[in-house]
């Protein structure tokens, strides 16, 4: 975890630089006036002293030569007027230009995050708490907007002091100018070297128990239900305060390096001091500076001090943007494992005939093929029940035709057509999928029955809720079809996310059906129900049903049977179960007698 923001090794800070630098350029206007009105206000900054140094001599002159040190007083005072106009309407247009330009990046940032996330594996997303990666691109989002900040109002103008001021005064004092250039130069490589080298580490542990904290809360939210039937309240609130105690242990840490660096600061300022002014003495005393020069110098002094003090702060601010960046970066980095090829066609199903031709498939880390040599041909309009222990392969094969995961060596085919030569999205148009807990979005029950075909009018949601039996419970519920049906779907019972979602999949009328046994979990009224539409549903659909409950497949036009990636047993329920010692036969053998107590009973 020790790598500093300049490091060429983790090469953290250049890969930031990078991800702002493709979000700059999209700005161009916008950053050349941001960066011009900058640099103005500032150079005004470093030329007000000279001026005031010259209204003081010019009223040190009155009694001399009063005619000239009247002209010379108005003109020094006339520019230090227009001096302060620019630098009022220079940070007018800055911050006003800043507001434009920040605005318009921190929603592109968040949405193409968003964008890219979204498009990742579903290996990904299963390694990932959701919550965490929440917290990665929001802290990232404004970890954006205080890089620009940081660039753009803090390091930027100091720099343009510091040349400018050290310019300046080597013009009129070679040697007071080298001082200046000398010290701020040491000045900000102590700063740097403090915030790299010593604050950096810290930050970065601390960011990353940050970011636990925000996974830790959102997998205990997200399970409340667990939780509460296990009385496991005191457990995950032990578990939080040790990730608390973590994250305040590191944060502080991080603070009291903060402080300590301030500390060092501030004793390498007083010695920065202590040069300007002996300097300025040493000039005075041998008769070469006025009253004028020593307030010039004096007061340019204390506003590079001013600019100066800051640029701890800023490589501070800098420092911590990046690393609070990194994560966002690092998910842009995340490369897209299935991605649609260039030119990619748009599939059309006229039958729904789905082929596997010699299909090799092994799951990413693992040395052995789940699936070799694998051939199959399912004909549009069957019905089909996947069947098998589980890991026996049925499952990866529904993911397969979704194209969930690419497959290794051969092909499979939808009405002829490679599922990896077609776009993602027309691919799964084709596709409904009712699986065996309904994940449903927290929003109204129109909005998610709609969700397969966006911009179905009302009438088309209600009739596709009447076909899935799902009408009748949502006219009772207060709000009707816009009800609000909780997180993931918790204000309802499971008989009716299920209800749901055949809704959804009648909507959206695919022409290929997936159904991962939708009643294995429910009561005996909510099952017949949902059974009775599920009839509705897969009638005229190429239909894929992984079985649970052998007795759910029993009327289909062909079972496979699934072992270790292989098709060891295909035909109809009256074929397979007469097989002596056949795989099939053993497993619905095992379900009928755990069912015969509870008939008995």
């Amino acid at each position: 975890m020790n790598r500093s923001i300049f490091s060429l090794g983790g090469d953290t800070l250049g890969k930031v630089a990078k991800f702002a630098r493709a979000h700059w350029v999209r700005q161009p206007l916008m950053v050349s006036v941001l960066l011009f009105s900058v640099l103005v206000t500032t150079l005004a900054d470093v030329f007000t002293p000279l001026f005031a140094g010259r209204l003081v001599d010019a009223i040190g002159r009155f009694g001399a030569d009063a005619d000239v040190a009247h002209g010379d007083a108005l003109y020094a005072f006339a520019l230090l007027l227009v001096l302060g106009a620019v630098i009022a309407i220079g940070h007018r247009v800055t911050f006003g230009a800043l507001v434009a330009f920040t605005l318009n990046m921190m929603p592109e940032v968040a949405r193409e995050a968003f964008f890219h996330v979204q498009r990742l594996s579903t290996d990904w997303h299963a390694n990932s708490f959701s919550g965490s990666t929440v917290r990665k691109i929001t802290r990232g989002m404004w970890a954006f907007d205080l890089f620009n900040d940081t660039i753009i109002l803090g390091l930027f103008p100091r720099l343009v002091m510091l040349v400018g001021a050290s310019a300046l005064l080597g013009f009129y004092w070679p040697v007071m100018g080298l001082v200046v250039a000398i010290g701020s130069v040491f000045y900000v490589a102590l700063v740097v070297g403090l915030s790299v080298g010593y604050i950096s580490p810290a930050a970065q542990l601390a960011n990353a128990w940050d970011t636990k904290v925000g996974g830790a809360l959102a997998d205990a939210i997200t399970c409340n239900g667990v939780v509460k039937s296990f009385a496991g309240e005191r457990r995950e609130e032990e578990r939080i305060d040790w990730v608390l105690g973590k994250w305040r242990r590191r944060t502080r840490r991080l603070w009291m390096r903060g402080t300590n660096s301030g500390l060092w600061q501030e004793i390498a300022m007083l010695a920065f001091r202590a040069a300007i002014l002996g300097m300025a003495l040493l000039i005075g005393w041998s008769g070469d500076i006025s009253a004028g020069d020593l307030v010039f110098v004096l007061t340019l002094f204390f506003t590079l001090q001013g600019y100066l003090r800051e640029v701890g702060m800023h490589v501070r601010n800098l420092q911590r943007s990046v690393n609070e960046m990194e994560e966002l970066v690092d998910i842009h980095a995340e490369q897209h494992d299935i991605a649609d090829r260039p030119g990619a066609s748009t599939l059309s199903v006229d039958r729904g005939e789905i082929s596997f031709d010699k299909v090799l498939f092994h799951y990413q880390g693992h040395a052995t093929p789940l699936y070799r040599d694998f051939s199959l041909k399912i004909a549009g309009g069957e019905r089909v029940g996947l069947v098998g222990h589980s890991g026996s392969g049925k499952t990866t094969f529904v993911k397969l035709i979704q194209r969930l995961y690419d497959v290794t060596d051969g092909a499979i085919r939808i009405d002829g057509q490679n599922v990896a030569e077609v776009t993602q999205e027309s691919l799964r148009r084709q596709i409904s999928i009712v699986p065996q807990e309904p994940v449903l979005f927290h929003r109204t029950l129109s909005e998610n029955i709609a969700y397969g075909r966006p911009g179905a009018r009302l009438e088309e949601i209600v009739a596709a809720a009447k076909l899935a039996n799902a009408h009748e419970f949502i006219l009772d519920l207060p709000k009707g079809y816009d009800t609000l049906v909780g997180e993931r779907g918790i204000k309802l019972s499971g008989g009716e996310r299920q209800r749901v979602a055949l809704a959804r999949a009648f909507l959206a009328d695919a022409p290929i059906l997936i159904l991962d046994e939708a009643t294995s979990s429910l009561d005996s009224g909510s099952e017949h129900l949902i059974q009775e539409a599920i009839e509705r549903l897969i009638e005229g659909r190429t239909t894929l049903v992984i079985a649970h409950r052998l007795s759910t497949v029993k009327s289909m036009d062909r079972l496979l049977v699934f072992e270790r990636g292989e098709v060891v047993e295909e035909g109809r329920h009256e074929q397979l179960v007469g097989l002596s010692g056949g795989i099939y036969r053993s497993l619905y053998e095992k379900q009928a007698m755990e069912l015969r107590p509870a008939a008995a009973e």
